[in-house]
């Protein structure tokens, strides 16, 4: 059968027409079920683009009141905190893994982390919707500073087993730090949501660049009291994350609706959830593949624990140090902009990661960044596209399934390492990320097309 010119662009815009009515369909079934919801806005691109709901707000309603200001800083307190236990944690377990079990082994405690943080994503937004969310967070919060005690013994005694069911434990926490962005993006207007973001993700910045740093003193302390080195830098996570447990309390944020939702392949259907979720994903597994075992191969070269401290700590300040820059590019480009160079970057850096191997600092800083603004960019755009009744199951679930995948990236990298080096991993991670970009690029022409 002969085509006509032009049918098959025809064919596809009603496609595009029918999958957009579903969309927008969806959306009024919920405000027709729960009219109490509707102050958060459902724009029609799904919060892809810059769109009236999303742009930049000037109305005295961007500023928040004195309530909302003390939740900010206890929301930003408790992520700065944890993220200083999770890095000392995370790097200190594949140190004690590595050591006991060989290099192939060093991703398996860390990896327990990242599957704990996925577990946690779906656990705690089910718990959000009978319980307070401060309540809930805290109690993440003191789930992680049990597990840093449980890592602490385990250390001591070489117990790889157990060292892995603590760092389980530890992702508990790390998902209530990874759920406060959005709890903060829900105080702001729409047209602020990225700056909200990007504000909580910058303070992890004291933590995650801080935390590296002290791994040589937590462990020339923990010899001075007759302990392991390396069960050093577990006491720290213990002691901090009980403090970031205690900076949860306070006003209550809120207890989200417990009527039934939307299934949930619904709501990855969304536009905002199609582009948020392969640049989430891979920016987290090019990321989590390339760092769980930087600081392996850095051992196994001669490298010790300050050397390694400093590296990662390069690292994260590129990872959280530009959050508010990035937050402000999201308010004002779109999240959909944003993302693309996020992944630009990534491949650019981990490409001269793998050929300038002894760049270190330079080009994991760079990764960092990358990570940032793909990270920032998603949230953002989940945080604005999501229907509003339904945006902490999205916002869990995506979590879950980025994590998840970032589980399988951490497992394997230090397989990858010990049978085919550093350089192989990172042109390997930049291949990953070049192709996502590509489709990315190739997804979002039709659809910039038909909106002129």
């Amino acid at each position: 059968m002969i085509i006509p010119a032009g049918g098959t662009a025809r064919r596809r815009s009603r496609s595009n027409s029918v999958r957009f009515a579903d969309a927008a369909s969806d959306a009024a079934r919920l405000t027709t079920l729960r009219p109490s919801v509707t102050a958060k806005t459902f724009p029609p691109d799904g919060g892809v683009g810059r769109t009236p709901s999303n742009a930049p707000s000037t109305d005295a309603s961007a500023f928040l009141p004195f309530w909302c200001m003390t939740r900010m800083i206890g929301l930003c307190g408790g992520v700065a905190l944890m993220s200083a236990t999770m890095a000392v944690a995370s790097t200190a377990s594949s140190l004690v893994a590595g050591d006991r079990m060989g290099t192939g082994w060093g991703a398996v405690p860390p990896t327990a982390d990242v599957v704990g943080t996925g577990v946690g994503a779906i656990l705690l937004t089910r718990l959000f919707r009978r319980h307070d969310r401060r309540t809930v967070l805290g109690a993440g919060y003191a789930v992680a500073a049990f597990s840093g005690a449980l890592g602490a013994v385990a250390a001591v005694r070489g117990n790889v087993p157990l060292l892995t069911l603590a760092m389980l434990l530890l992702g508990l926490g790390n998902a209530a730090a990874q759920l406060s962005r959005y709890a903060a993006a829900e105080l702001y207007p729409p047209g602020r949501r990225g700056f909200a973001i990007g504000l909580v993700v910058w303070s992890a910045a004291a933590g995650a660049v801080g935390g590296p740093l002290l791994l040589g003193p937590s462990g020339r302390l923990a010899g001075t009291l007759g302990l392991t080195v390396l069960a050093g830098p577990f006491v720290f996570a213990a002691v901090t994350a009980g403090i970031a447990a205690l900076a949860m309390g306070g006003r209550r944020l809120g207890v989200d609706d417990a009527a039934p939702g939307l299934p949930l392949r619904t709501l990855f259907a969304l536009p905002s959830a199609r582009t948020a979720l392969p640049v989430m994903v891979v920016a987290q597994v090019v990321m989590f593949g390339v760092m769980t075992a930087a600081p392996v191969d850095m051992h196994m070269h001669g490298d010790g624990l300050a050397a390694v401290g400093e590296t990662l700590a390069a690292h994260t300040l590129g990872m959280f140090a530009l959050s508010p820059v990035t937050g402000r590019a999201v308010d004002r480009f779109g999240g959909w902009a944003v993302t693309r160079a996020g992944l630009a970057v990534l491949v650019v850096s981990t490409a001269l990661a793998g050929v300038f191997p002894d760049a270190r600092m330079a080009t994991l800083f760079l990764l960092g960044y990358g990570w940032n603004l793909c990270f920032v960019g998603g949230s953002a755009v989940l945080a604005v596209g999501a229907p509003p009744a339904e945006s902490a199951r999205l916002e869990g679930a995506v979590d879950a399934t980025v994590w998840s995948l970032a589980a399988v990236a951490s497992l394997l990298s230090t397989v990858v390492l010990a049978h085919a080096g550093a350089s192989a991993l990172a042109f390997g991670a930049s291949a990953l990320a070049l192709l996502v970009l590509a489709g990315q690029q190739a997804v979002r022409r039709p659809a910039s097309a038909a909106s002129r």
